[in-house]
This record gives C-alpha cells, sequence and structure tokens, in this order.
C-alpha cells in the first residue's frame, strides 16, 4: 500500500457534514481496530477458547451462531493486518501474522466434510475455533477462501522478498503455504461454489474476481521465487476471460451468481471490486476496476435497488445515500442493511476519486452515464480533465455522496462503536451477530481509502482478455453407482437428491431419475467428488410430481478417494 499526497478529501474541497463524519472516523477507527483484535485467538478479549491466530467471525452463540472460524473472513481481516504492518502503520503485528499463518497451514492439512488437502478439503468453508474441522451441515464448498487467503499471504510474502528474508526462506517457510491455495484455485475456479453468503451454489462473480486476482498475484510471486507459473498464468487468464461473462448489458450490471433465481444484484460486485482494487489499472473495466464504467453502472443499480425496501431509506432523494444490504431479495435475519455492506458502496467511491485525480480526468461511457448523471443531469459522454467544470462538478458529488453513505454508517453506529452484522431497516438498530469482525475490517479499510491509502499494484494493469474462454481442468470425480430395492406402482419412478451439486443439493424438483433396467432394482451412476461425506435420500414420483420422501435418517458414506463403489440399499 501507499498514500497519495493528496487524499481523497482534498480533491474537492468541503462537503455538507464532512466535519460529523471527520469525528466519527476519529472515533471509530481505534474502536474498530480493537474490535477486530479482541476477536482474534489466543488473547483476544472476546475470542476465548480460539487458538492462536483463529479469528473468529462474532462472540454470537445464539440466533446467530457465529463463534466459528471462516477462512474468508479470516483471510480478509487479515490481508487488512499485513497491508497496516507492512506499511509501517502498525508493526507490532508480526506475532499476529505468524500466528494466522501457522493456524491456516494447521487448518489446511485438517480433513473435512470437503475433503482432505488433496481432495478438496481446501473449499471447507468454516472450522471449530479450536482448529478441529466442523462436520455438520453447511454449504460446501465455498472456493473463495483460498484465493483470499493466498493473496494476504502473497503480500506479506512480498514484504518479506523486499525487507527481512532471503528468497530460500520465503520458498521454504512460506511457499508451500501458499503454493497450496494456488494449486486449489488453479484446479478448481471453473467449478460451481456457494457464493459468499453461503446460499447459492453456482458461479459467483465474486469468487471469479478474487480468485483471478491471487492466481495473478501467486504467478508473480512463483516466478519471483524461481518456480513455475504457468499453470497460475494459464489458469489467471481464462478466468479473466470468464470474468466477462457475468455483465447483464441490459440491466447495466454484474450478475452476481449464474443462477439461483435472483436478480443478480448482490453486494458482491461492490465487494469484489474494493477487493481486486489496482490503482494502477485505472478505470479498466475488465477487471472492474471501481471506476470503471461498468463497476460504476452495477453500483448504481445495486443502491437503488434498496431504496424502497427499507424503512430508515424512506423520504431520502434518488440521488443521495441510502443504507444498503446484501441483495434485495435478502430474507435472513429479516434482510436489512448491513454494516461491510454500506461501507463498501462508500469505499468504492473514495477509490474511484483516488483514480481520477491520479489520472488527472475521468470518461463518462454510455454505459456509465446514468450514474454520472446523478451529479450532473446534463452530462454527456466523453472525457473530462481535472481542469473543467464537469470533473469538478462530478467529483464533488461523488465524495458527497460517498461522505453522506458513512454518515448513514455512522448514524446506525451505536454509541460504543460496536459494529454488528446488520441493522433493522426500519429504525437502524444493530441486529444478528455482534462484533462482527468483518463489520470491523470493512470499517478499517474503507477509512483507509476516504485517508487516500491504496493497496499495491497486483497486475491488472494492461491485461487482455483472451479472445477464447478455456475452462481449465476439470475436478477429480469419482463413479458411484447407487441401487434401491424398490416395488413401484404403474405411473411411478424412484429419483434420487443429496447433499451436493451432483445431487442435486437435496432439491425433489431437479432431483435424479434412476434406472429401472433390472426391477425392482433402480440404479443410476453418479460422478461425484472424492474423499467426501455424502448424504442422500431416494424419492418416489407418479408421472413426475413428487409423491413420498424416503424416511428418515439421511442414507450418508464417504465416497472413495480414487476407483468406483457401489451401494446397494433398500427403501425405507
Amino acid at each position: 500500500m501507499r498514500v497519495f499526497a493528496v487524499s481523497a478529501l482534498a480533491l474537492c474541497g468541503a462537503v455538507l457534514g464532512q466535519s460529523s463524519v471527520d469525528s466519527y472516523v476519529a472515533t471509530e477507527s481505534p474502536i474498530a481496530k480493537a474490535g477486530l483484535l479482541a476477536n482474534i485467538g489466543p488473547s483476544g478479549a472476546l475470542a476465548s477458547g480460539a487458538s492462536a491466530g483463529v479469528v473468529i467471525a462474532s462472540p454470537s452463540t445464539v440466533n446467530p451462531d457465529y463463534l466459528y472460524t471462516w477462512v474468508r473472513d479470516s483471510s480478509l481481516v487479515f490481508k487488512e493486518l499485513i497491508d497496516e504492518f507492512t506499511t509501517g502503520k502498525d508493526t507490532t503485528l508480526l506475532g499476529q501474522i505468524k500466528n494466522f499463518i501457522a493456524a491456516e497451514s494447521t487448518l489446511q492439512q485438517t480433513s473435512n466434510p470437503s475433503g482432505s488437502v488433496s481432495t478438496g478439503g481446501l473449499g471447507e468453508p468454516k472450522f471449530n475455533i479450536d482448529l478441529t474441522a466442523f462436520t455438520g451441515a453447511w454449504g460446501r464448498p465455498q472456493r473463495d477462501g483460498p484465493a483470499l487467503r493466498s493473496t494476504a499471504m502473497i503480500t506479506y510474502a512480498n514484504w518479506l522478498l523486499t525487507n527481512t528474508s532471503s528468497s530460500s526462506e520465503v520458498l521454504s517457510d512460506l511457499w508451500p503455504i501458499i503454493k497450496l491455495d494456488l494449486d486449489y484455485v488453479a484446479n478448481n475456479w471453473n467449478q460451481s461454489t456457494f457464493d459468499l453468503w453461503e446460499e447459492l451454489d453456482y458461479s459467483s462473480f465474486w469468487t471469479t474476481a478474487v480468485q483471478h486476482r491471487s492466481l495473478r498475484q501467486g504467478a508473480t510471486l512463483a516466478t519471483k521465487l524461481g518456480q513455475n507459473a504457468t499453470l497460475y498464468t494459464a489458469q489467471a487468464n481464462n478466468a479473466l476471460c470468464f470474468l466477462q461473462s457475468y455483465w447483464n448489458p441490459t440491466g447495466g450490471y454484474m450478475t452476481s451468481n449464474t443462477g439461483g433465481g435472483r436478480s443478480g444484484i448482490d453486494a458482491n460486485t461492490a465487494l469484489a471490486s474494493i477487493h481486486t482494487f489496482d490503482p494502477e489499472a485505472g478505470c479498466d473495466a475488465a477487471t472492474f476496476q471501481p471506476c470503471s464504467d461498468k463497476a460504476l453502472s452495477s453500483l448504481k443499480v445495486y443502491v437503488d435497488s434498496f431504496r424502497s425496501i427499507y424503512a430508515i431509506n424512506d423520504g431520502i432523494a434518488s440521488n443521495a445515500a441510502v443504507a444498503t444490504g446484501r441483495y434485495p431479495e435478502d430474507v435472513y435475519q429479516g434482510g436489512n442493511p448491513w454494516y461491510l455492506t454500506t461501507a463498501a458502496v462508500a469505499e468504492q467511491l473514495y477509490d474511484a476519486l483516488i483514480v481520477w485525480k491520479a489520472q488527472g480526468s475521468l470518461q463518462v461511457t454510455e454505459t456509465s452515464l446514468a450514474f454520472f448523471k446523478q451529479f450532473l443531469s446534463s452530462v454527456t459522454t466523453g472525457t473530462y480533465k481535472s481542469s473543467s467544470s464537469t470533473f469538478s462538478t462530478i467529483t464533488a458529488g461523488v465524495l458527497a455522496f460517498a461522505e453522506d453513505t458513512l454518515a448513514i454508517h455512522a448514524k446506525y453506529t451505536p454509541t460504543n462503536g460496536s459494529l454488528a452484522e446488520q441493522f433493522s431497516k426500519s429504525n437502524g438498530t444493530p441486529l444478528s451477530a455482534f462484533d462482527l469482525t468483518w463489520s470491523y475490517a470493512a470499517a478499517l479499510t474503507v477509512f483507509s481509502a476516504r485517508a487516500g491509502t491504496v493497496p499495491a499494484s497486483w497486475g491488472a494493469k494492461g491485461l487482455t482478455v483472451p479472445s477464447v474462454c478455456e475452462l481449465g481442468p476439470p475436478a477429480p470425480t469419482v463413479n458411484v453407482t447407487f441401487n434401491v430395492d424398490a416395488t413401484t406402482q404403474l405411473g411411478e419412478d424412484i429419483y434420487i437428491c443429496g447433499s451436493i451439486p451432483q445431487l442435486q443439493n437435496w432439491d425433489p424438483d431437479t432431483a435424479l431419475i434412476m434406472s429401472p433396467a433390472n426391477y425392482p432394482i433402480w440404479s443410476i451412476t453418479v460422478a461425484v467428488p472424492p474423499d467426501t461425506d455424502i448424504q442422500y435420500k431416494y424419492i418416489r414420483k407418479n408421472n413426475g410430481v413428487l409423491e413420498e420422501w424416503e424416511s428418515d435418517p439421511n442414507n450418508e458414506f464417504t465416497s472413495p478417494v480414487s476407483g468406483t463403489a457401489t451401494l446397494n440399499d433398500t427403501w425405507r
């Protein structure tokens, strides 16, 4: 990271409410930092029982129970702490960083329901805080974790190479951990994944974006260390190509997930933009930089989707800041605004302002025109230099919008500065998990962006999108034959569904029909992930209409590491 000589706030002069936001940032910054550190074991005040280097998501144990460690959340938290350490902002964090690396190395080797270290276990989203596997039902795999973890560690590795260690030390101590994650990303980026909200199992824009970044950075580090970067570079190109397919030109936004029956309007796009921000890439749309036309258009569509569904947004002008949540169809915990998603809106705008200032101009395209018209209704497409009144008017308006968004964040932060997961859409009262570590990390990153602090380049500048996308090597599978002895009536068929995507994630509507070729034995062979705990049931349909589920409990088995398997069951 580095700090520009001129912060975002210096771009346009004073704005309405700036002094109150200044006061909030000054007050909340140390509270957010302390709140974040309190949730890290073993000595964090709220992290009792957590092993060294383990980040608890929240101390909340009831409605919801978040007393676990998520690979995604932990990696985002330590990316912020590593940035603070490597820029000299907080030189006391080295011990925490070393603990984090040791803890994550242990988790990599911990077999879990997603598999072992070599058979998919790196896609496991969460663990117990004592570094043991969480074995309950969950949305797995989640493939963003290895990408985010490797990104955080690569930043630290680059600092070590520059400041303290020889390449041989990094190669022996840190590279093996990073390589495990990079290899997982390179071999699995094209597979379906539960999204960052752990609800939909499709391809996710957020996940593809952070995977692309990790592969780019990984290839650069591998080259520095004299390692083979060919696979990482090739798969980064493929991921970048695939990233373009999420764009919805009619709606003017990136579709966050490729399925799931929702609009695809989601905070995942703003979060992807700020977490793949590369100030040297300018306003590149291919990598969805914060000031790119596609990122700005997506941001407007996303923010606008919350204007009419939260009571606390009532009466706010159509071109003014509002509280935002995960996605407009959200019903989790009642479907409310989140602190971290609201902060992400402001952060994307601060990042955009920094780049416009650095390059001395901004560009309005047909794609971004609606975004810019919020701040100057008469603006037309074109490039506007920093010396123009159009540039001044627009950047002042964007800054005011960012400040007002942060003012909303401040308004609904309680007087003690604690940050929960959500705040009520009706009255702004904090809701859901309290002291959410990611909320604290998101506050720190938006405050840094507001101050003009930006990350070091990760290699997004000057990339060319391949003309043909190649999806890369398929994930390994093993064939499992399911046989069930079941008598049926005319018109009835037997189907199977279960706990993994290959068995339709328990969806009876898309359950797999079985063959009665050896009636009364119904059979089907399915390619499933190796070394994976799988639950399943048989169901009966009459002329395609669900008639009956097999009785409890679920059938359960662990797929073989290699080869094939046959399961012989009797209908219950």
